[in-house]
């Protein structure tokens, strides 16, 4: 637990930092700087508590003790994080202050400032994070593209210079089985090494279902001299996940059929998803206030496989006649991208005047294939009286599995989308005087899609140019607060083109915040309280006058207010709190892209709850000889709509845990944890009625971890 107080001593440590330097005069800078090894892109030497911006960090130590394995599950603790559709439980979708991305597509992330997240490789393991950072609000200045709600970006464990490993085995319930192993050490002076990886078996509380999990991240970090080193890190992950669209809500009531119901084929087996990733980055020390930062990061991912899911059109549904015969489509996907990204960027610190700058200025490269087959069969419309086989219904109440021959899919799509960008940055962050710094910057992005249909041979084009723009302000008002502000706009470019073969104008947004940064009980409890609008134009909706094709011009906007706390409690009590009241809706009226439904102004976006609370609190203790830890928590997650354009909506929940932990030497730890203790029955997202992801029932884990 890291407070604000603290921060403000150890600056850029906290985020990624990793040039440090000694107490020198100037002229013996180039001899004194010491690179221990690389910092974070787009982040330049700035405290967390002199950055105009709301920042959530979750560190290894408190996943670890929460047993959370999944970036998914991380999320969970921070209010502003919202579970969006998972696409069957192979990718990460999450909504930031109310805001997601393109819903066909994973939810973007950073990993060491590289952007990740794009492409079809499974969701994201926690095996080698060395943190999650929350970063809200507006980032486009920097980063480009994205989501005005902000960006998490992961930062991995890098390697060391000083010999040291562990290992780690749990079990769970639902006959989960997983080990993970770190260990880095030098392999001479100038050399390190980092290897990390996972392993992981685990069945489900949903029939049928079985996972398979691996994994391996290992890192290298070259020191040529004290001012310049060279780190790469390869991905190597491995999922074999059956595609799970969850249970049905029957005439739009849930909890008809138990949770445990799987409603595919299990004789579809499960989808494979696979990535393979590279990170390269060269730093080197110019002088104790400058560095450059050249990186390099190339990532492939595929997706592959069968899957047998709801049929969502009424017209072919039969379960709107007869409440229990589900009508199935059956679908085959095959998903591959290619994501190449190429950057450099200069952090210095100078002053003129009274005035000190802290620069950055960048530019980057980012190139972007998305390849999709994609083969769908789909049953007939009742109208026309089909047989249960011609259906390929099941039975929700009494399923019978492999009952018929699987339909054959046919083709439905099968395109390339290529996106090229490059972009340049500037960032200023001003010291104005010892209380008041005022940042300002602005990012140019030039950008690119070709799309081809490669049934048709039909192709599209669409190029621009967008300018996104920042500004903030912090103001330490006393040791114990600082006041900030920030103001930013940014876009997203959609995907797909128009009844015309034009492709679509990008998503715009503004975005504003005020809040505080808090810095209680000396320092032993941090914390941020924000207030934030948001709006986004360009919204794909369905075009009216040419039925199946989409348009871009709807409206949203997010409002809200978000408490954040961090630290020691009197006590020694260890808390964790994290609230947000988020109101997101449409803007104006339009239509549901999907169905064409009307959706009116005011109307909330799916998936976003209003109210949303993370609790988590634990204390140290000894029993004789024995040192302990134990804790509890609870998450509560308030009513959202559970399909968009109706009044389906997902009910609240409130789930708790209990953790515990106990050191039984320096090297031999032993953890527990039960969720969902007292075994509720919740929904964690849904993208319609009949596609509702059902959340776990009570589990326990436990788990052993040696370090040596």
């Amino acid at each position: 637990m890291i407070s604000i107080g603290r921060l403000a001593l150890i600056g850029t440590a906290a985020l990624g930092a990793a040039a440090t330097t000694s107490a020198a005069s100037p002229q013996d800078d180039l001899q004194e700087v010491i690179v221990t090894g690389q910092r974070q892109a787009y982040r330049g030497s700035i405290p967390l508590d002199e950055t105009p911006q709301a920042i959530t960090v979750l560190d290894a130590q408190r996943l670890e003790s929460l047993a959370i394995t999944r970036l998914s599950d991380a999320l969970d603790l921070s209010a502003s994080m919202g579970r969006q559709n998972n696409f069957g439980g192979l990718w990460d979708n999450f909504a930031v202050r109310g805001f997601a991305g393109d819903e066909n597509l994973p939810s973007g992330y950073l990993v060491n400032g590289f952007n990740a997240g794009r492409g079809f490789g499974g969701p994201r393991d926690a095996s080698g994070i060395e943190r999650i950072e929350i970063l809200k609000g507006p980032s486009a200045a920097l980063y480009g593209r994205g989501e005005p709600g902000g960006s998490v970006n992961i930062v991995t464990r890098q390697p060391d210079f000083e010999s040291s490993g562990r290992i780690g085995l749990s079990l769970g319930s639902f006959h989960t089985r997983r080990i993970d192993a770190d260990w880095t050490g030098p392999l001479g002076k100038s050399v390190a090494i980092r290897l990390t990886g996972f392993h992981e078996d685990a069945e489900s509380f949903r029939d049928t279902i079985q996972t398979q999990r691996y994994g391996a991240t290992p890192s290298l970090l070259i020191r040529f001299s004290d001012r310049t080193s060279l780190s790469y890190e390869l991905e190597l992950t491995r999922q074999e996940i059956p595609f799970d669209r969850g249970v049905v809500a029957v005439n739009g009531q849930l909890g008809l059929i138990p949770e445990s119901r799987f409603l595919g084929e299990p004789g579809d087996g499960p989808l494979a998803a696979r990535a393979t990733g590279h990170q390269l980055q060269l730093q080197h020390q110019l002088n104790a206030d400058s560095s450059l930062l050249l990186g390099f990061g190339h990532r492939e991912t595929e997706l592959s496989g069968f899957s047998s899911e709801a049929e969502l059109a009424g017209s072919r549904q039969r379960l709107t006649r007869d409440g229990r015969t589900l009508s199935r489509q059956r679908r085959f996907r095959d998903y591959d991208t290619e994501h190449t990204v190429w950057r450099a960027e200069l952090s210095t610190r100078l002053a003129t005047g009274s005035v000190t700058h802290n620069l950055l200025v960048g530019a980057d490269h980012d190139a972007f294939d998305n390849s999709q087959l994609f083969l769908r069969f789909r049953p007939p419309a009742l109208a026309g009286n089909p047989t249960p086989a011609q259906g390929y219904v099941i039975d929700i109440q009494s399923p019978v599995y492999g009952q018929f021959t699987p339909p054959a899919p046919a083709p439905l799509t099968n395109r390339l989308d290529e996106q090229r960008a490059w972009g340049v940055y500037v960032q200023d962050h001003m010291e104005l005087t010892e209380r008041l710094q005022f940042r300002l910057g602005g990012r140019y992005d030039d950008f690119t899609l070709d799309a081809v249909n490669r049934s048709t041979s039909a192709r599209s084009s669409f190029s621009d140019t967008q300018f996104s723009p920042q500004a903030g302000i912090v103001f330490e008002a006393s040791d114990a607060i600082s006041l900030y502000a920030a103001y930013g706009e940014g876009f997203r470019p959609n995907s797909g083109a128009d009844a015309l073969g034009r492709a679509f104008e990008p998503e715009a947004s503004e975005s504003m915040e005020i809040g505080a940064k808090l810095s209680l009980l000396d320092g032993n409890l941090a914390g941020t309280v924000s207030l934030f609008s948001m709006k986004k134009t360009n919204v794909l909706t369905a075009d009216p006058g040419n039925p199946g094709f989409s348009i871009a011009v709807g409206e949203a906007e997010s409002r809200g207010l978000e408490l954040d706390l961090q630290g020691t409690l009197p006590g020694n009590f260890g808390l964790w709190l994290s609230y947000a009241y988020i109101e997101a809706e449409a803007a104006k009226d339009a239509l549901d892209p999907n169905f064409a439904l009307l959706i009116r102004a005011g109307d909330p976006l799916i998936n976003v709850p209003r109210q949303t609370l993370s609790l988590q609190l634990d204390r140290p203790f000894s029993l004789g000889t024995a040192r302990l830890k134990a804790g509890a928590g609870l998450l509560h997650v308030g009513e959202r709509l559970g399909e968009t354009a109706t009044s389906f909506k997902l009910p609240s929940y409130t789930t708790a845990r209990l953790f515990a932990a106990w050191q039984a030497t320096d090297q031999l730890q032993f953890t527990a944890t039960v969720d969902n203790l007292f075994d509720e029955t919740y929904y964690t997202n849904s993208f319609a009625q009949l596609w509702v992801a059902p959340g776990a029932p009570r589990r326990a884990t436990v788990s052993a971890r040696y370090v040596f």
